[in-house]
């Protein structure tokens, strides 16, 4: 009886410390800038995004249309494919300041972008 009762001491204390260190993360993302890129059917709705130097961001990718976008950025070292109708997320690490151009690789011809670092 004794060794259950230590056991689910430890249990809870362990939980306990584990969620004082995730509160603090959680707050972190949650003052994150977002850039947040929305796609149509071969079209960027966001073809400019401003955002400070030097800080993480999310990357939150939309698409809107009814065919996949894939987002690419060389610069940013992200390529992803976004089903119809789906959101994708992605943290970026602190880049310096500068352009930092994207695209649909699905659809080249409409669908550029940059992000910019200020």
């Amino acid at each position: 009886m004794r060794h259950r009762f230590a056991h689910v001491l430890l249990s809870v204390g362990v939980a306990g410390g584990l969620l004082g260190i995730a509160l603090p993360c959680a707050q972190a993302a949650d003052d994150m800038p977002v850039a947040r890129i929305e796609f149509n059917d071969g079209a960027v709705n966001t073809r400019l995004v401003e955002l400070p130097a030097g800080k993480r961001f999310r990357l939150e990718m939309v698409n809107n249309g009814k065919t996949p976008a894939e987002f690419e950025s060389r610069s940013l070292g992200v390529e992803i494919v976004i089903p119809p109708g789906a959101t994708r997320t992605k943290t970026i690490p602190p880049k310096l300041a500068g352009k930092y151009p994207f695209f649909d690789d699905f659809h080249m011809e409409n669908s550029q972008g940059h992000i910019v670092m200020k």
